[in-house]
């Protein structure tokens, strides 16, 4: 799911973490920026970041880690309100996209935008405690859980959590449903990598429609899932933000 980075620097990740989200909504942001021993820049400052729901109206959410229907099931920390938050610039191309692809019968469905690297601790923390497997059977039925961290579906630190990366469908407008790309949204194997071809070519050009569109507009894939992609002009390469995804994080400025 993100970059594999050393293990050795998890728990010094979530100590971390913690520390920099306190307060964070009460606080001016400018004064919470700071380095941790890895040589990575953790922000609060939100103040470049909108909601979703206002910058591309016609985008749907649903929020999967503000509910308990994703990998760990739970509610994720961090997760506040069943609201999107993008960088400006990275929701000015979704808007681009989302006016492409309305004109064709198509809406854009969002499962997730930026990350708190709360969220992202508590992926970890997960990950880490082998008797909870609540979710295997729909999330990673051919894999065992010990297995994500080593290869890669959990890490240290997310793209998600500089502002510009989106996890997205295509909702069809003229049949009322979710557009079928032959696999959910967070499943944990090959079935998930856009170019997989054990599937109906309906279900390959459904992927390739939502791809060409990012695609068109400035947005780069990953590899192994087809629903993530991430501004390739992203404001902030460097930088991983700490505010809680709410829409009391965009007003404070």
């Amino acid at each position: 799911m993100f970059k594999l980075r050393k293990i050795t620097g998890l728990i010094l990740c979530i100590l971390v973490s913690c520390c920099l989200v306190s307060g964070c909504t009460s606080t001016p942001a400018s004064q919470h920026k700071t380095m941790t021993d890895q040589g990575m820049l953790f922000s609060d400052d939100s103040s470049d970041f909108v909601l979703l729901a206002e910058a591309v109206p016609d985008a749907i959410l649903e929020i999967r880690y503000y509910s308990t229907y994703n990998f760990v099931g739970d509610r994720i920390k961090g997760y506040e309100q069943p609201v999107a938050l993008l960088t400006k610039e990275a929701a000015a191309a979704l808007k681009n996209v989302s006016d492409e692809l309305k004109t064709k019968g198509y809406r854009l469905k969002i499962f997730d935008a930026y990350r708190p690297q709360m969220a992202v601790s508590h992926f970890m923390a997960w990950a880490l405690d082998p008797n909870d497997v609540r979710m295997k059977k729909y999330f990673y039925p051919k894999l065992e859980k010990n297995t994500l961290f080593p290869q890669g579906y959990i890490a240290e630190h997310s793209g998600h959590s500089r502002g510009s990366t989106v996890d997205l469908t295509l909702f069809d407008m003229n049949l009322e449903k979710e557009v079928d790309m032959g696999g959910t949204f967070d499943y944990f194997g090959e079935l998930s990598h856009p170019d997989y071809t054990k599937i109906t070519k309906q279900q390959f050009n459904n992927r390739m429609i939502l791809r060409d569109a990012m695609l068109k507009h400035g947005f780069k894939p990953l590899v192994e899932e087809w629903w993530h992609f991430t501004l390739k002009d992203e404001p902030y390469p460097n930088t991983y933000f700490t505010f809680p995804v709410s829409s009391a994080s965009i007003k404070v400025k």
